[in-house]
């Protein structure tokens, strides 16, 4: 059974019309059992499809492997963090679901345009600025006043993870994040317009005892120059397009230095089961290939060259004499 996912402003007037008595409970249940027109917000129109964003998410669950490495030895306790959800909506809608005092980590993306945001849930930046310096991890919502210490600490801590968020991006573009500013009310940020469609990575994230969310905020601005890169049908061509030079060099030798069965085959001959049986030291088996017809040299059980049979210091051996084509006596042999 499948259920429509409210948007904020939906719950809001919801909460609003359920609280001043304007609807009661049985009648939202008797509108639910309702046949009714779905009113199509043209605000939350959706500018990505399902497969980009599988993409994107993709993208992000490596970031978020190497963030679990980069905090577990930076912080020097157990670190987890795991991609939960991607959705995208309204920035509006996005910036008023911000806690009033959190961290919130803007940066460019150059060559991309446009800036994206990390935003810390105050239990977590709290948890890792403690661990920092040498606590236990104790999570203390103190955002709205954090000392400048404290935040130069932070902007160094994850001015680190830019680099992690260049490697897990490398497959679809190459990008040079800097981190820009670090604020603590999103009120104060203005990335794009309230309306612009932005994508929504959200990440469950533990340090010690303590959890709470990293959201990476994406504007459609930053992603639509790469948007056809972001579907499957390119992830598939990039991984037999993207070699590396010395890669196919190693691979290459490694086919040279194989080794083959080669077989130089003198003819066929058909005998009965009754002629099979009665052979005997000295008989004769009758050839379908004339004496001085080239032979058929085999590679595997595929025709491959033509050849005559012959000496070589007292060895038997076989002169190449020419390339079969593809298809090439095949058939016949």
């Amino acid at each position: 059974m499948s259920a429509d996912i409210l948007s904020q402003n939906e719950i809001d007037a919801l909460l609003s019309a359920i609280s001043t008595g304007e609807m009661s409970a049985e009648d939202l249940k008797k509108e639910d059992e309702e046949k009714k027109v779905k009113v199509y917000d043209f605000k939350r129109a959706l500018r990505f499809s399902k497969d980009q964003v599988r993409s994107l998410t993709r993208i992000y669950e490596n970031f978020a492997r190497l963030l679990t490495t980069y905090f577990s030895a930076q912080l020097r306790t157990y670190v987890n963090i795991a991609v939960a959800s991607a959705d995208q909506i309204p920035y509006e809608e996005y910036i008023r679901s911000v806690p009033s005092m959190t961290i919130l980590n803007v940066f460019e993306v150059p060559p991309l345009e446009g800036r994206m945001i990390m935003e810390i849930h105050p239990n977590i930046a709290y948890a890792m600025i403690d661990r920092i310096l040498g606590g236990q991890g104790t999570s203390i919502n103190k955002i709205e006043n954090l000392t400048e210490i404290e935040l130069r600490l932070m902007t160094n801590l994850f001015e680190h993870t830019l680099e992690y968020l260049k490697d897990a991006w490398s497959g679809i573009a190459e990008i040079e994040p800097v981190m820009s500013e670090l604020e603590v009310n999103p009120q104060f940020l203005q990335v794009v317009s309230p309306n612009e469609t932005v994508v929504v990575i959200s990440m469950n994230a533990s340090v010690g005892d303590t959890s709470g969310m990293i959201n990476i905020c994406i504007p459609h601005v930053v992603l639509e120059p790469i948007i056809p890169k972001l579907s499957a049908h390119y992830w598939m061509e990039t991984v037999s397009k993207n070699r590396k030079p010395e890669e196919v060099a190693t691979l290459e030798q490694k086919v040279k230095e194989s080794n083959v069965q080669l077989t130089a085959q003198l003819g066929i001959s058909e005998l009965s089961i009754e002629d099979f049986l009665l052979l005997d030291h000295g008989d004769v088996i009758e050839l379908n290939t004339r004496i001085d017809e080239p032979l058929i040299v085999k590679i595997g059980k595929i025709p491959k060259f033509t050849g005559q049979p012959g000496k070589v210091n007292k060895k038997l051996a076989v002169q190449i004499l020419s390339t079969l084509e593809e298809g090439d006596k095949e058939n016949d042999w």
